[in-house]
């Protein structure tokens, strides 16, 4: 199986907070189980901390540094997945929520995620 991080999963996993549950942050961990990220998820930080309403606690490029140290796969943007976006009912109106919703329902990927609005989607999750 493998995973796409929910933007709010990665930074939990980033910085240690206990709202992650043990079981998600055990997969996240593990190098040998796949764990991707959407590109918007980057862009989304990015937006949030220039509008200064995130505190990452590091820089940007140290998010992108663990990212990477942690083996952690970015999925760019391609055309299946706006494809996908555009066939999406709009149950939830967040760009950012829906673009991964795509992707995840594209790539067939289960989203670590607490959004409960993710499950008005035929999109696999997972939250333990």
């Amino acid at each position: 199986m493998a995973y796409l991080l929910d933007t709010h999963a990665l930074l939990w996993f980033v910085s240690g907070d206990k709202q992650l549950p043990e079981m998600a942050r055990s997969i996240i961990k593990d190098i040998h189980q796949s764990c991707f990220l959407s590109a918007v998820s980057l862009w989304e930080v990015t937006i949030k901390l220039q509008n200064s309403k995130l505190d990452l606690g590091i820089s940007l490029k140290d998010l992108f540094e663990f990212v990477d140290r942690n083996q952690i796969e970015i999925i760019p943007i391609n055309y299946e997945h706006l494809l996908q976006l555009s066939n999406l009912p709009t149950h939830h109106n967040d760009p950012f929520d829906r673009l991964i919703i795509a992707q995840a329902i594209s790539e067939d990927l289960v989203v670590i995620t607490r959004d409960k609005l993710f499950k008005n989607y035929k999109v696999k999750q997972f939250w333990k």
